[in-house]
C-alpha cells in the first residue's frame, strides 16, 4: 500500500463531491462538495486547492459505468472531468464506482435524512464510497486502484 493522502472525486452535472483519507490510507471522510463551473475551470481550481491542502498523492475520480459495465453519458462527462484534472498537473485515477450513489442515498435513508436534505451531502458520501472501495482494493491488491489518467502534455505531482 503506497502511503499518503488522496482525494475521492465523485462527478455530478451540477456538483462534485469529494473526499479524503488519512496518509495511511484507512479510513475516507466527507470533506466538501464543489458546484461544477459551466463555464471556466473554478471547479478543478477548488479541487486542486483542497488536494494542496490534504497534501494528496492522488485523485481518484469515480468513473459511473452502466451495471453492464458499459459507458454510459455519465462516464464520458466524469472522464473529461479527469482529464481536466490531469492536464492542471494532478495524478489521477479512474476507479469504477458502479452504484456510488445509490449506496449513498440509501445510506443516507438509513440514517434518517429525507430526499431533500439529502441533496447537499449525497455527492460527498458517494466520494467517501469511491475513495474508500479505492483504499481498500490497494490494501488487498498491492496495487493501484484502476487506471491512470494521461494526458498529452504529461502529468506531474501535485
Amino acid at each position: 500500500m503506497r502511503t499518503g493522502a488522496r482525494l475521492g472525486i465523485d462527478v455530478g452535472r451540477a456538483r462534485v463531491g469529494v473526499s479524503r483519507c488519512d496518509a495511511g490510507g484507512l479510513l475516507a471522510v466527507p470533506v466538501e462538495t464543489v458546484p461544477r463551473s459551466a463555464d471556466g475551470d473554478d471547479d478543478v481550481r477548488r479541487i486542486l486547492e483542497l488536494a494542496e491542502e490534504f497534501e494528496a498523492i492522488e485523485l481518484v475520480v469515480g468513473n459511473p459505468l452502466s451495471l453492464s459495465g458499459a459507458a454510459t453519458p455519465s462516464t464520458d462527462d466524469a472522464i473529461a472531468f479527469a482529464e481536466r484534472l490531469a492536464a492542471a498537473g494532478a495524478a489521477v485515477r479512474l476507479v469504477d464506482e458502479r452504484l456510488s450513489t445509490v449506496s449513498a442515498q440509501q445510506a443516507l435513508r438509513a440514517s434518517g435524512k429525507s430526499a431533500r436534505k439529502q441533496r447537499p451531502i449525497v455527492d460527498q458520501v458517494a466520494a467517501v464510497i469511491i475513495l474508500q472501495h479505492a483504499i481498500d482494493a490497494e490494501r488487498a491488491s498491492g496495487n493501484p486502484p484502476g487506471r491512470s489518467v494521461d494526458t498529452d502534455e504529461g502529468q506531474s505531482p501535485l
